[in-house]
């Protein structure tokens, strides 16, 4: 009931908002349609999510104890992501990936620095965070991506 409640909340609060064009398309309201999603996901798999003003949720399994990133940092990653209902899209090895956190997805840009080196959590990433509305390879317009990641290294 509690969860139910919160998703009203969202779907009200979001289609009070201005539509911009990363949020609707062809006459979808994206925002709301994921925000939907990511809480009743978050519900379903009982995770302690926090929501940014941006409209990330993320958990926080271990902060971990090395540098924090900031949003132009490179780091180095070990991550699965997949959509809400579990199927993988993508998955590095065990080592991870080194990138910038300024070539990345805006979710990535905003939440691999929630966590500091030798941390994991997830990142509940809605789309225009994400992709937007456009496909990307396996990844459909207006996707929720779902990923756990770990941060390895900061340099």
């Amino acid at each position: 009931m509690k969860y139910s409640f919160l998703a009203l909340v969202a779907v009200l609060f979001f289609s009070c908002k201005n539509k911009d064009a990363d949020t609707t398309f062809d006459g979808v309201d994206y925002a709301a349609k994921n925000e939907v999603e990511i809480v009743k996901y978050i519900a379903d798999n009982n995770l302690e999510a926090t929501r940014s003003d941006s409209g990330l949720y993320y958990v926080i399994n271990e902060e971990g104890t090395g540098k924090k990133p900031s949003a132009s940092s490179n780091v180095t990653v070990a991550y699965k992501g997949y959509f809400t209902d579990k199927k993988v899209f993508d998955e590095s090895q065990p080592e991870g990936i080194s990138f910038g956190l300024n070539q990345v997805i805006k979710g990535w840009t905003e939440g691999i620095p929630y966590f500091k080196e030798g941390g994991n959590g997830i990142l509940l990433v809605p789309s225009q965070l994400g992709y937007g509305s456009a496909d990307r390879g396996p990844i459909p317009g207006g996707s929720v991506l779902v990923f756990e990641v770990k941060l390895l290294s900061v340099k």
